[in-house]
């Protein structure tokens, strides 16, 4: 009998551990990314991978060893500021590392993606629309207007699926969060005050419905945050490919924290990226329908203000995986048991997400979120 031909929809972290551990397994898998090469855009900054989920995913994919040579030293390091520059956690693992290590998103995508045979992922190759051909067969149409069928359907491909409704008429809302994305490059050269403020992990200063949140290191990754209605980033007014336009609203909404913290933004880099964050509904299921799947963001886009979504992916993945080498050619006995474990993950982490995110931007910041690192350390 010929092997179903599986079809994974974006080379995003989820998609390319599901390809990898395939792969392992001798089963075929072909990726679509809409991007021409594995350079083509940022991938955002410093990840922290869990133990029982992205860590078990690269045991899983046999890259364990792999991953830990490229992980930061004191990476897990946490810094938690109020505006005025108060420093109310400051948290180091002994020996510099402790359960979660992290890790650049480029160079873990850049891994798995060396991982792979040389042909499973198809560059350059953004799907369009796709239809359902019955039996669980399907239909894809890429932007260049070339097709072609699939046996078995995985959207991977992240907030703004196209392969989502073919399941589920669920949409991302905006969760009242919008921020810019900034860089400060070699900072212990160029900004050694501010890579002594930030530190080499995770750092947060919040207050008033507003945060900068950043990953240390050699650079700093940092993302300024505000609670504000979803048009702001149009009504602004700002030419948002000017960074020094960009710098100066920024200021003028950080207006009264202190000269260190608005530092980080006065000498970020020149490339300033707005993003607004959006959500799948908390416990967002649907009713399985036949040689289709989603993984990732696809299924349950969440805030990031509680670190679960690369986690979250790698493990869909990896238990999608799973299912499917143990179900051989049963694929609906493998999707519908993939599918009904992975709501109830997903569940529980979009609350805890939903919750991270009222912590960063309660009104008493950072009090809530002192009180939970403390709990943890």
């Amino acid at each position: 009998m010929q092997e179903p031909r599986i079809v994974i929809i974006g080379a995003g972290l989820g998609g390319l551990v599901l390809a990898r551990i395939l792969q392992i397994h001798s089963i075929p898998s072909t990726v679509y990314e809409l991007d021409v090469a594995p350079d083509a855009r940022k991938q955002g900054g410093s990840l922290d991978m869990h133990e029982e989920s992205g860590q078990f995913a690269l045991r899983t994919a046999g890259l364990y060893e792999e991953f830990r040579r490229r992980t930061h030293t004191q990476g897990e390091a946490i810094r938690v500021l109020d505006k005025n520059g108060t420093v109310f956690i400051n948290y180091a693992p002994e020996n510099g590392e402790g359960g979660r290590p992290e890790i650049d998103r480029s160079a873990l995508r850049n891994l798995l993606i060396a991982s792979l045979d040389p042909g499973t992922i198809v560059w350059g190759h953004k799907v369009t629309a796709v239809r359902p051909l019955g039996e669980g067969r399907h239909e894809l149409t890429f932007a260049a207007g070339n097709k072609t069928m699939v046996d078995m359907l995985v959207g991977a491909d992240g907030t703004w699926s196209k392969v989502r409704p073919l399941v589920s008429d669920a949409k991302p809302k905006y969760s009242g969060i919008s921020y810019l994305e900034l860089h400060l490059s070699d900072v212990e050269e160029r900004h050694p005050d501010s890579a002594a403020l930030v530190g080499p992990g995770v750092f947060f200063a919040l207050a008033d419905n507003k945060a900068l949140i950043a990953h240390g290191g050699r650079h700093i990754h940092l993302g300024a945050s505000l609670r504000v209605p979803q048009d702001w980033t149009i009504k602004s007014g700002v030419d948002w490919s000017d960074a020094a336009a960009v710098r100066d609203i920024l200021l003028k909404e950080f207006a009264d924290w202190s000269v260190e913290l608005k530092d980080l933004i006065r000498n970020c880099d020149g490339t300033i990226i707005p993003r607004l964050i959006y959500a799948l509904p908390v416990g967002h299921c649907w009713a399985h329908s036949s040689g289709v799947t989603l993984l990732g963001d696809a299924a349950h886009v969440m805030s990031p203000y509680a670190g679960e979504g690369a986690n979250l992916a790698m493990l869909d993945a990896t238990e999608l995986a799973a299912a499917i080498v143990e179900h051989g050619d049963h694929i609906e006995t493998a999707l519908t048991q993939y599918e009904a474990a992975m709501f109830r993950r997903s569940m529980a982490a979009a609350e805890k997400s939903a919750k991270g995110l009222e912590m960063c931007f309660a009104a008493d910041a950072p009090k809530e979120l002192v009180h939970f690192f403390a709990a943890l350390h």
